[in-house]
């Protein structure tokens, strides 16, 4: 028997690719992979933001939020680069709308990770694209909810396979 030859690459389905609008429903329900937040991570983004507040450059700085917080900015954009990566890498075509809550302070050495929940998928009128709205729930290692935001974000259909 003659082995069938693989499919061109360009043919090959791309490893890591996000969902498509049609790939998505309400309450539909993923999770993400956890990761701690780490000095560097709190260095870098306190840099590049200018968020130079004692509370996060003063190591013995223990405020009332404890000992060495990070900002929630910096949790809400490690969980958008988890969700990015696996949601909608490459399918993603716009942020347009975000309503986020800060319940709990995320410190250095905490793990975090994020449930998300698909709560609306609404195709556009044109462009093959959908307005797709999630609620993200964040939590710690120890399972507290520490954020909560919903998001609405335009993402791409599915190629045309005319157009592709």
């Amino acid at each position: 028997m003659e082995a069938t030859p693989p499919p061109p690459a360009s043919e090959a389905p791309l490893l890591g690719q996000g969902f498509h609008w049609q790939e998505l429903r309400p309450g539909q329900r993923f999770r993400t992979f956890r990761r701690t937040v780490t000095e560097a991570d709190l260095a870098g983004f306190i840099a590049v933001t200018g968020m130079l507040e004692p509370l996060f450059v003063d190591a013995t700085h223990a405020g009332a939020l404890g000992h060495r917080p990070v900002p929630a900015a910096l949790t809400h954009a490690l969980i958008e680069g988890m969700l990015l990566r696996g949601m909608v890498h490459g399918t993603g075509l716009a942020l347009l709308e975000m309503s986020l809550r800060a319940l709990a302070p995320v410190h250095l050495g905490d793990t975090v990770g994020a449930e998300v929940t698909v709560v609306g998928v609404r195709p556009t009128s044109r462009g093959n694209r959908a307005v797709v709205t999630s609620d993200v729930r964040v939590l710690n290692q120890r399972g507290e909810t520490v954020m909560t935001y919903t998001v609405k974000r335009l993402i791409a259909g599915r190629p045309d396979p005319d157009t592709a």
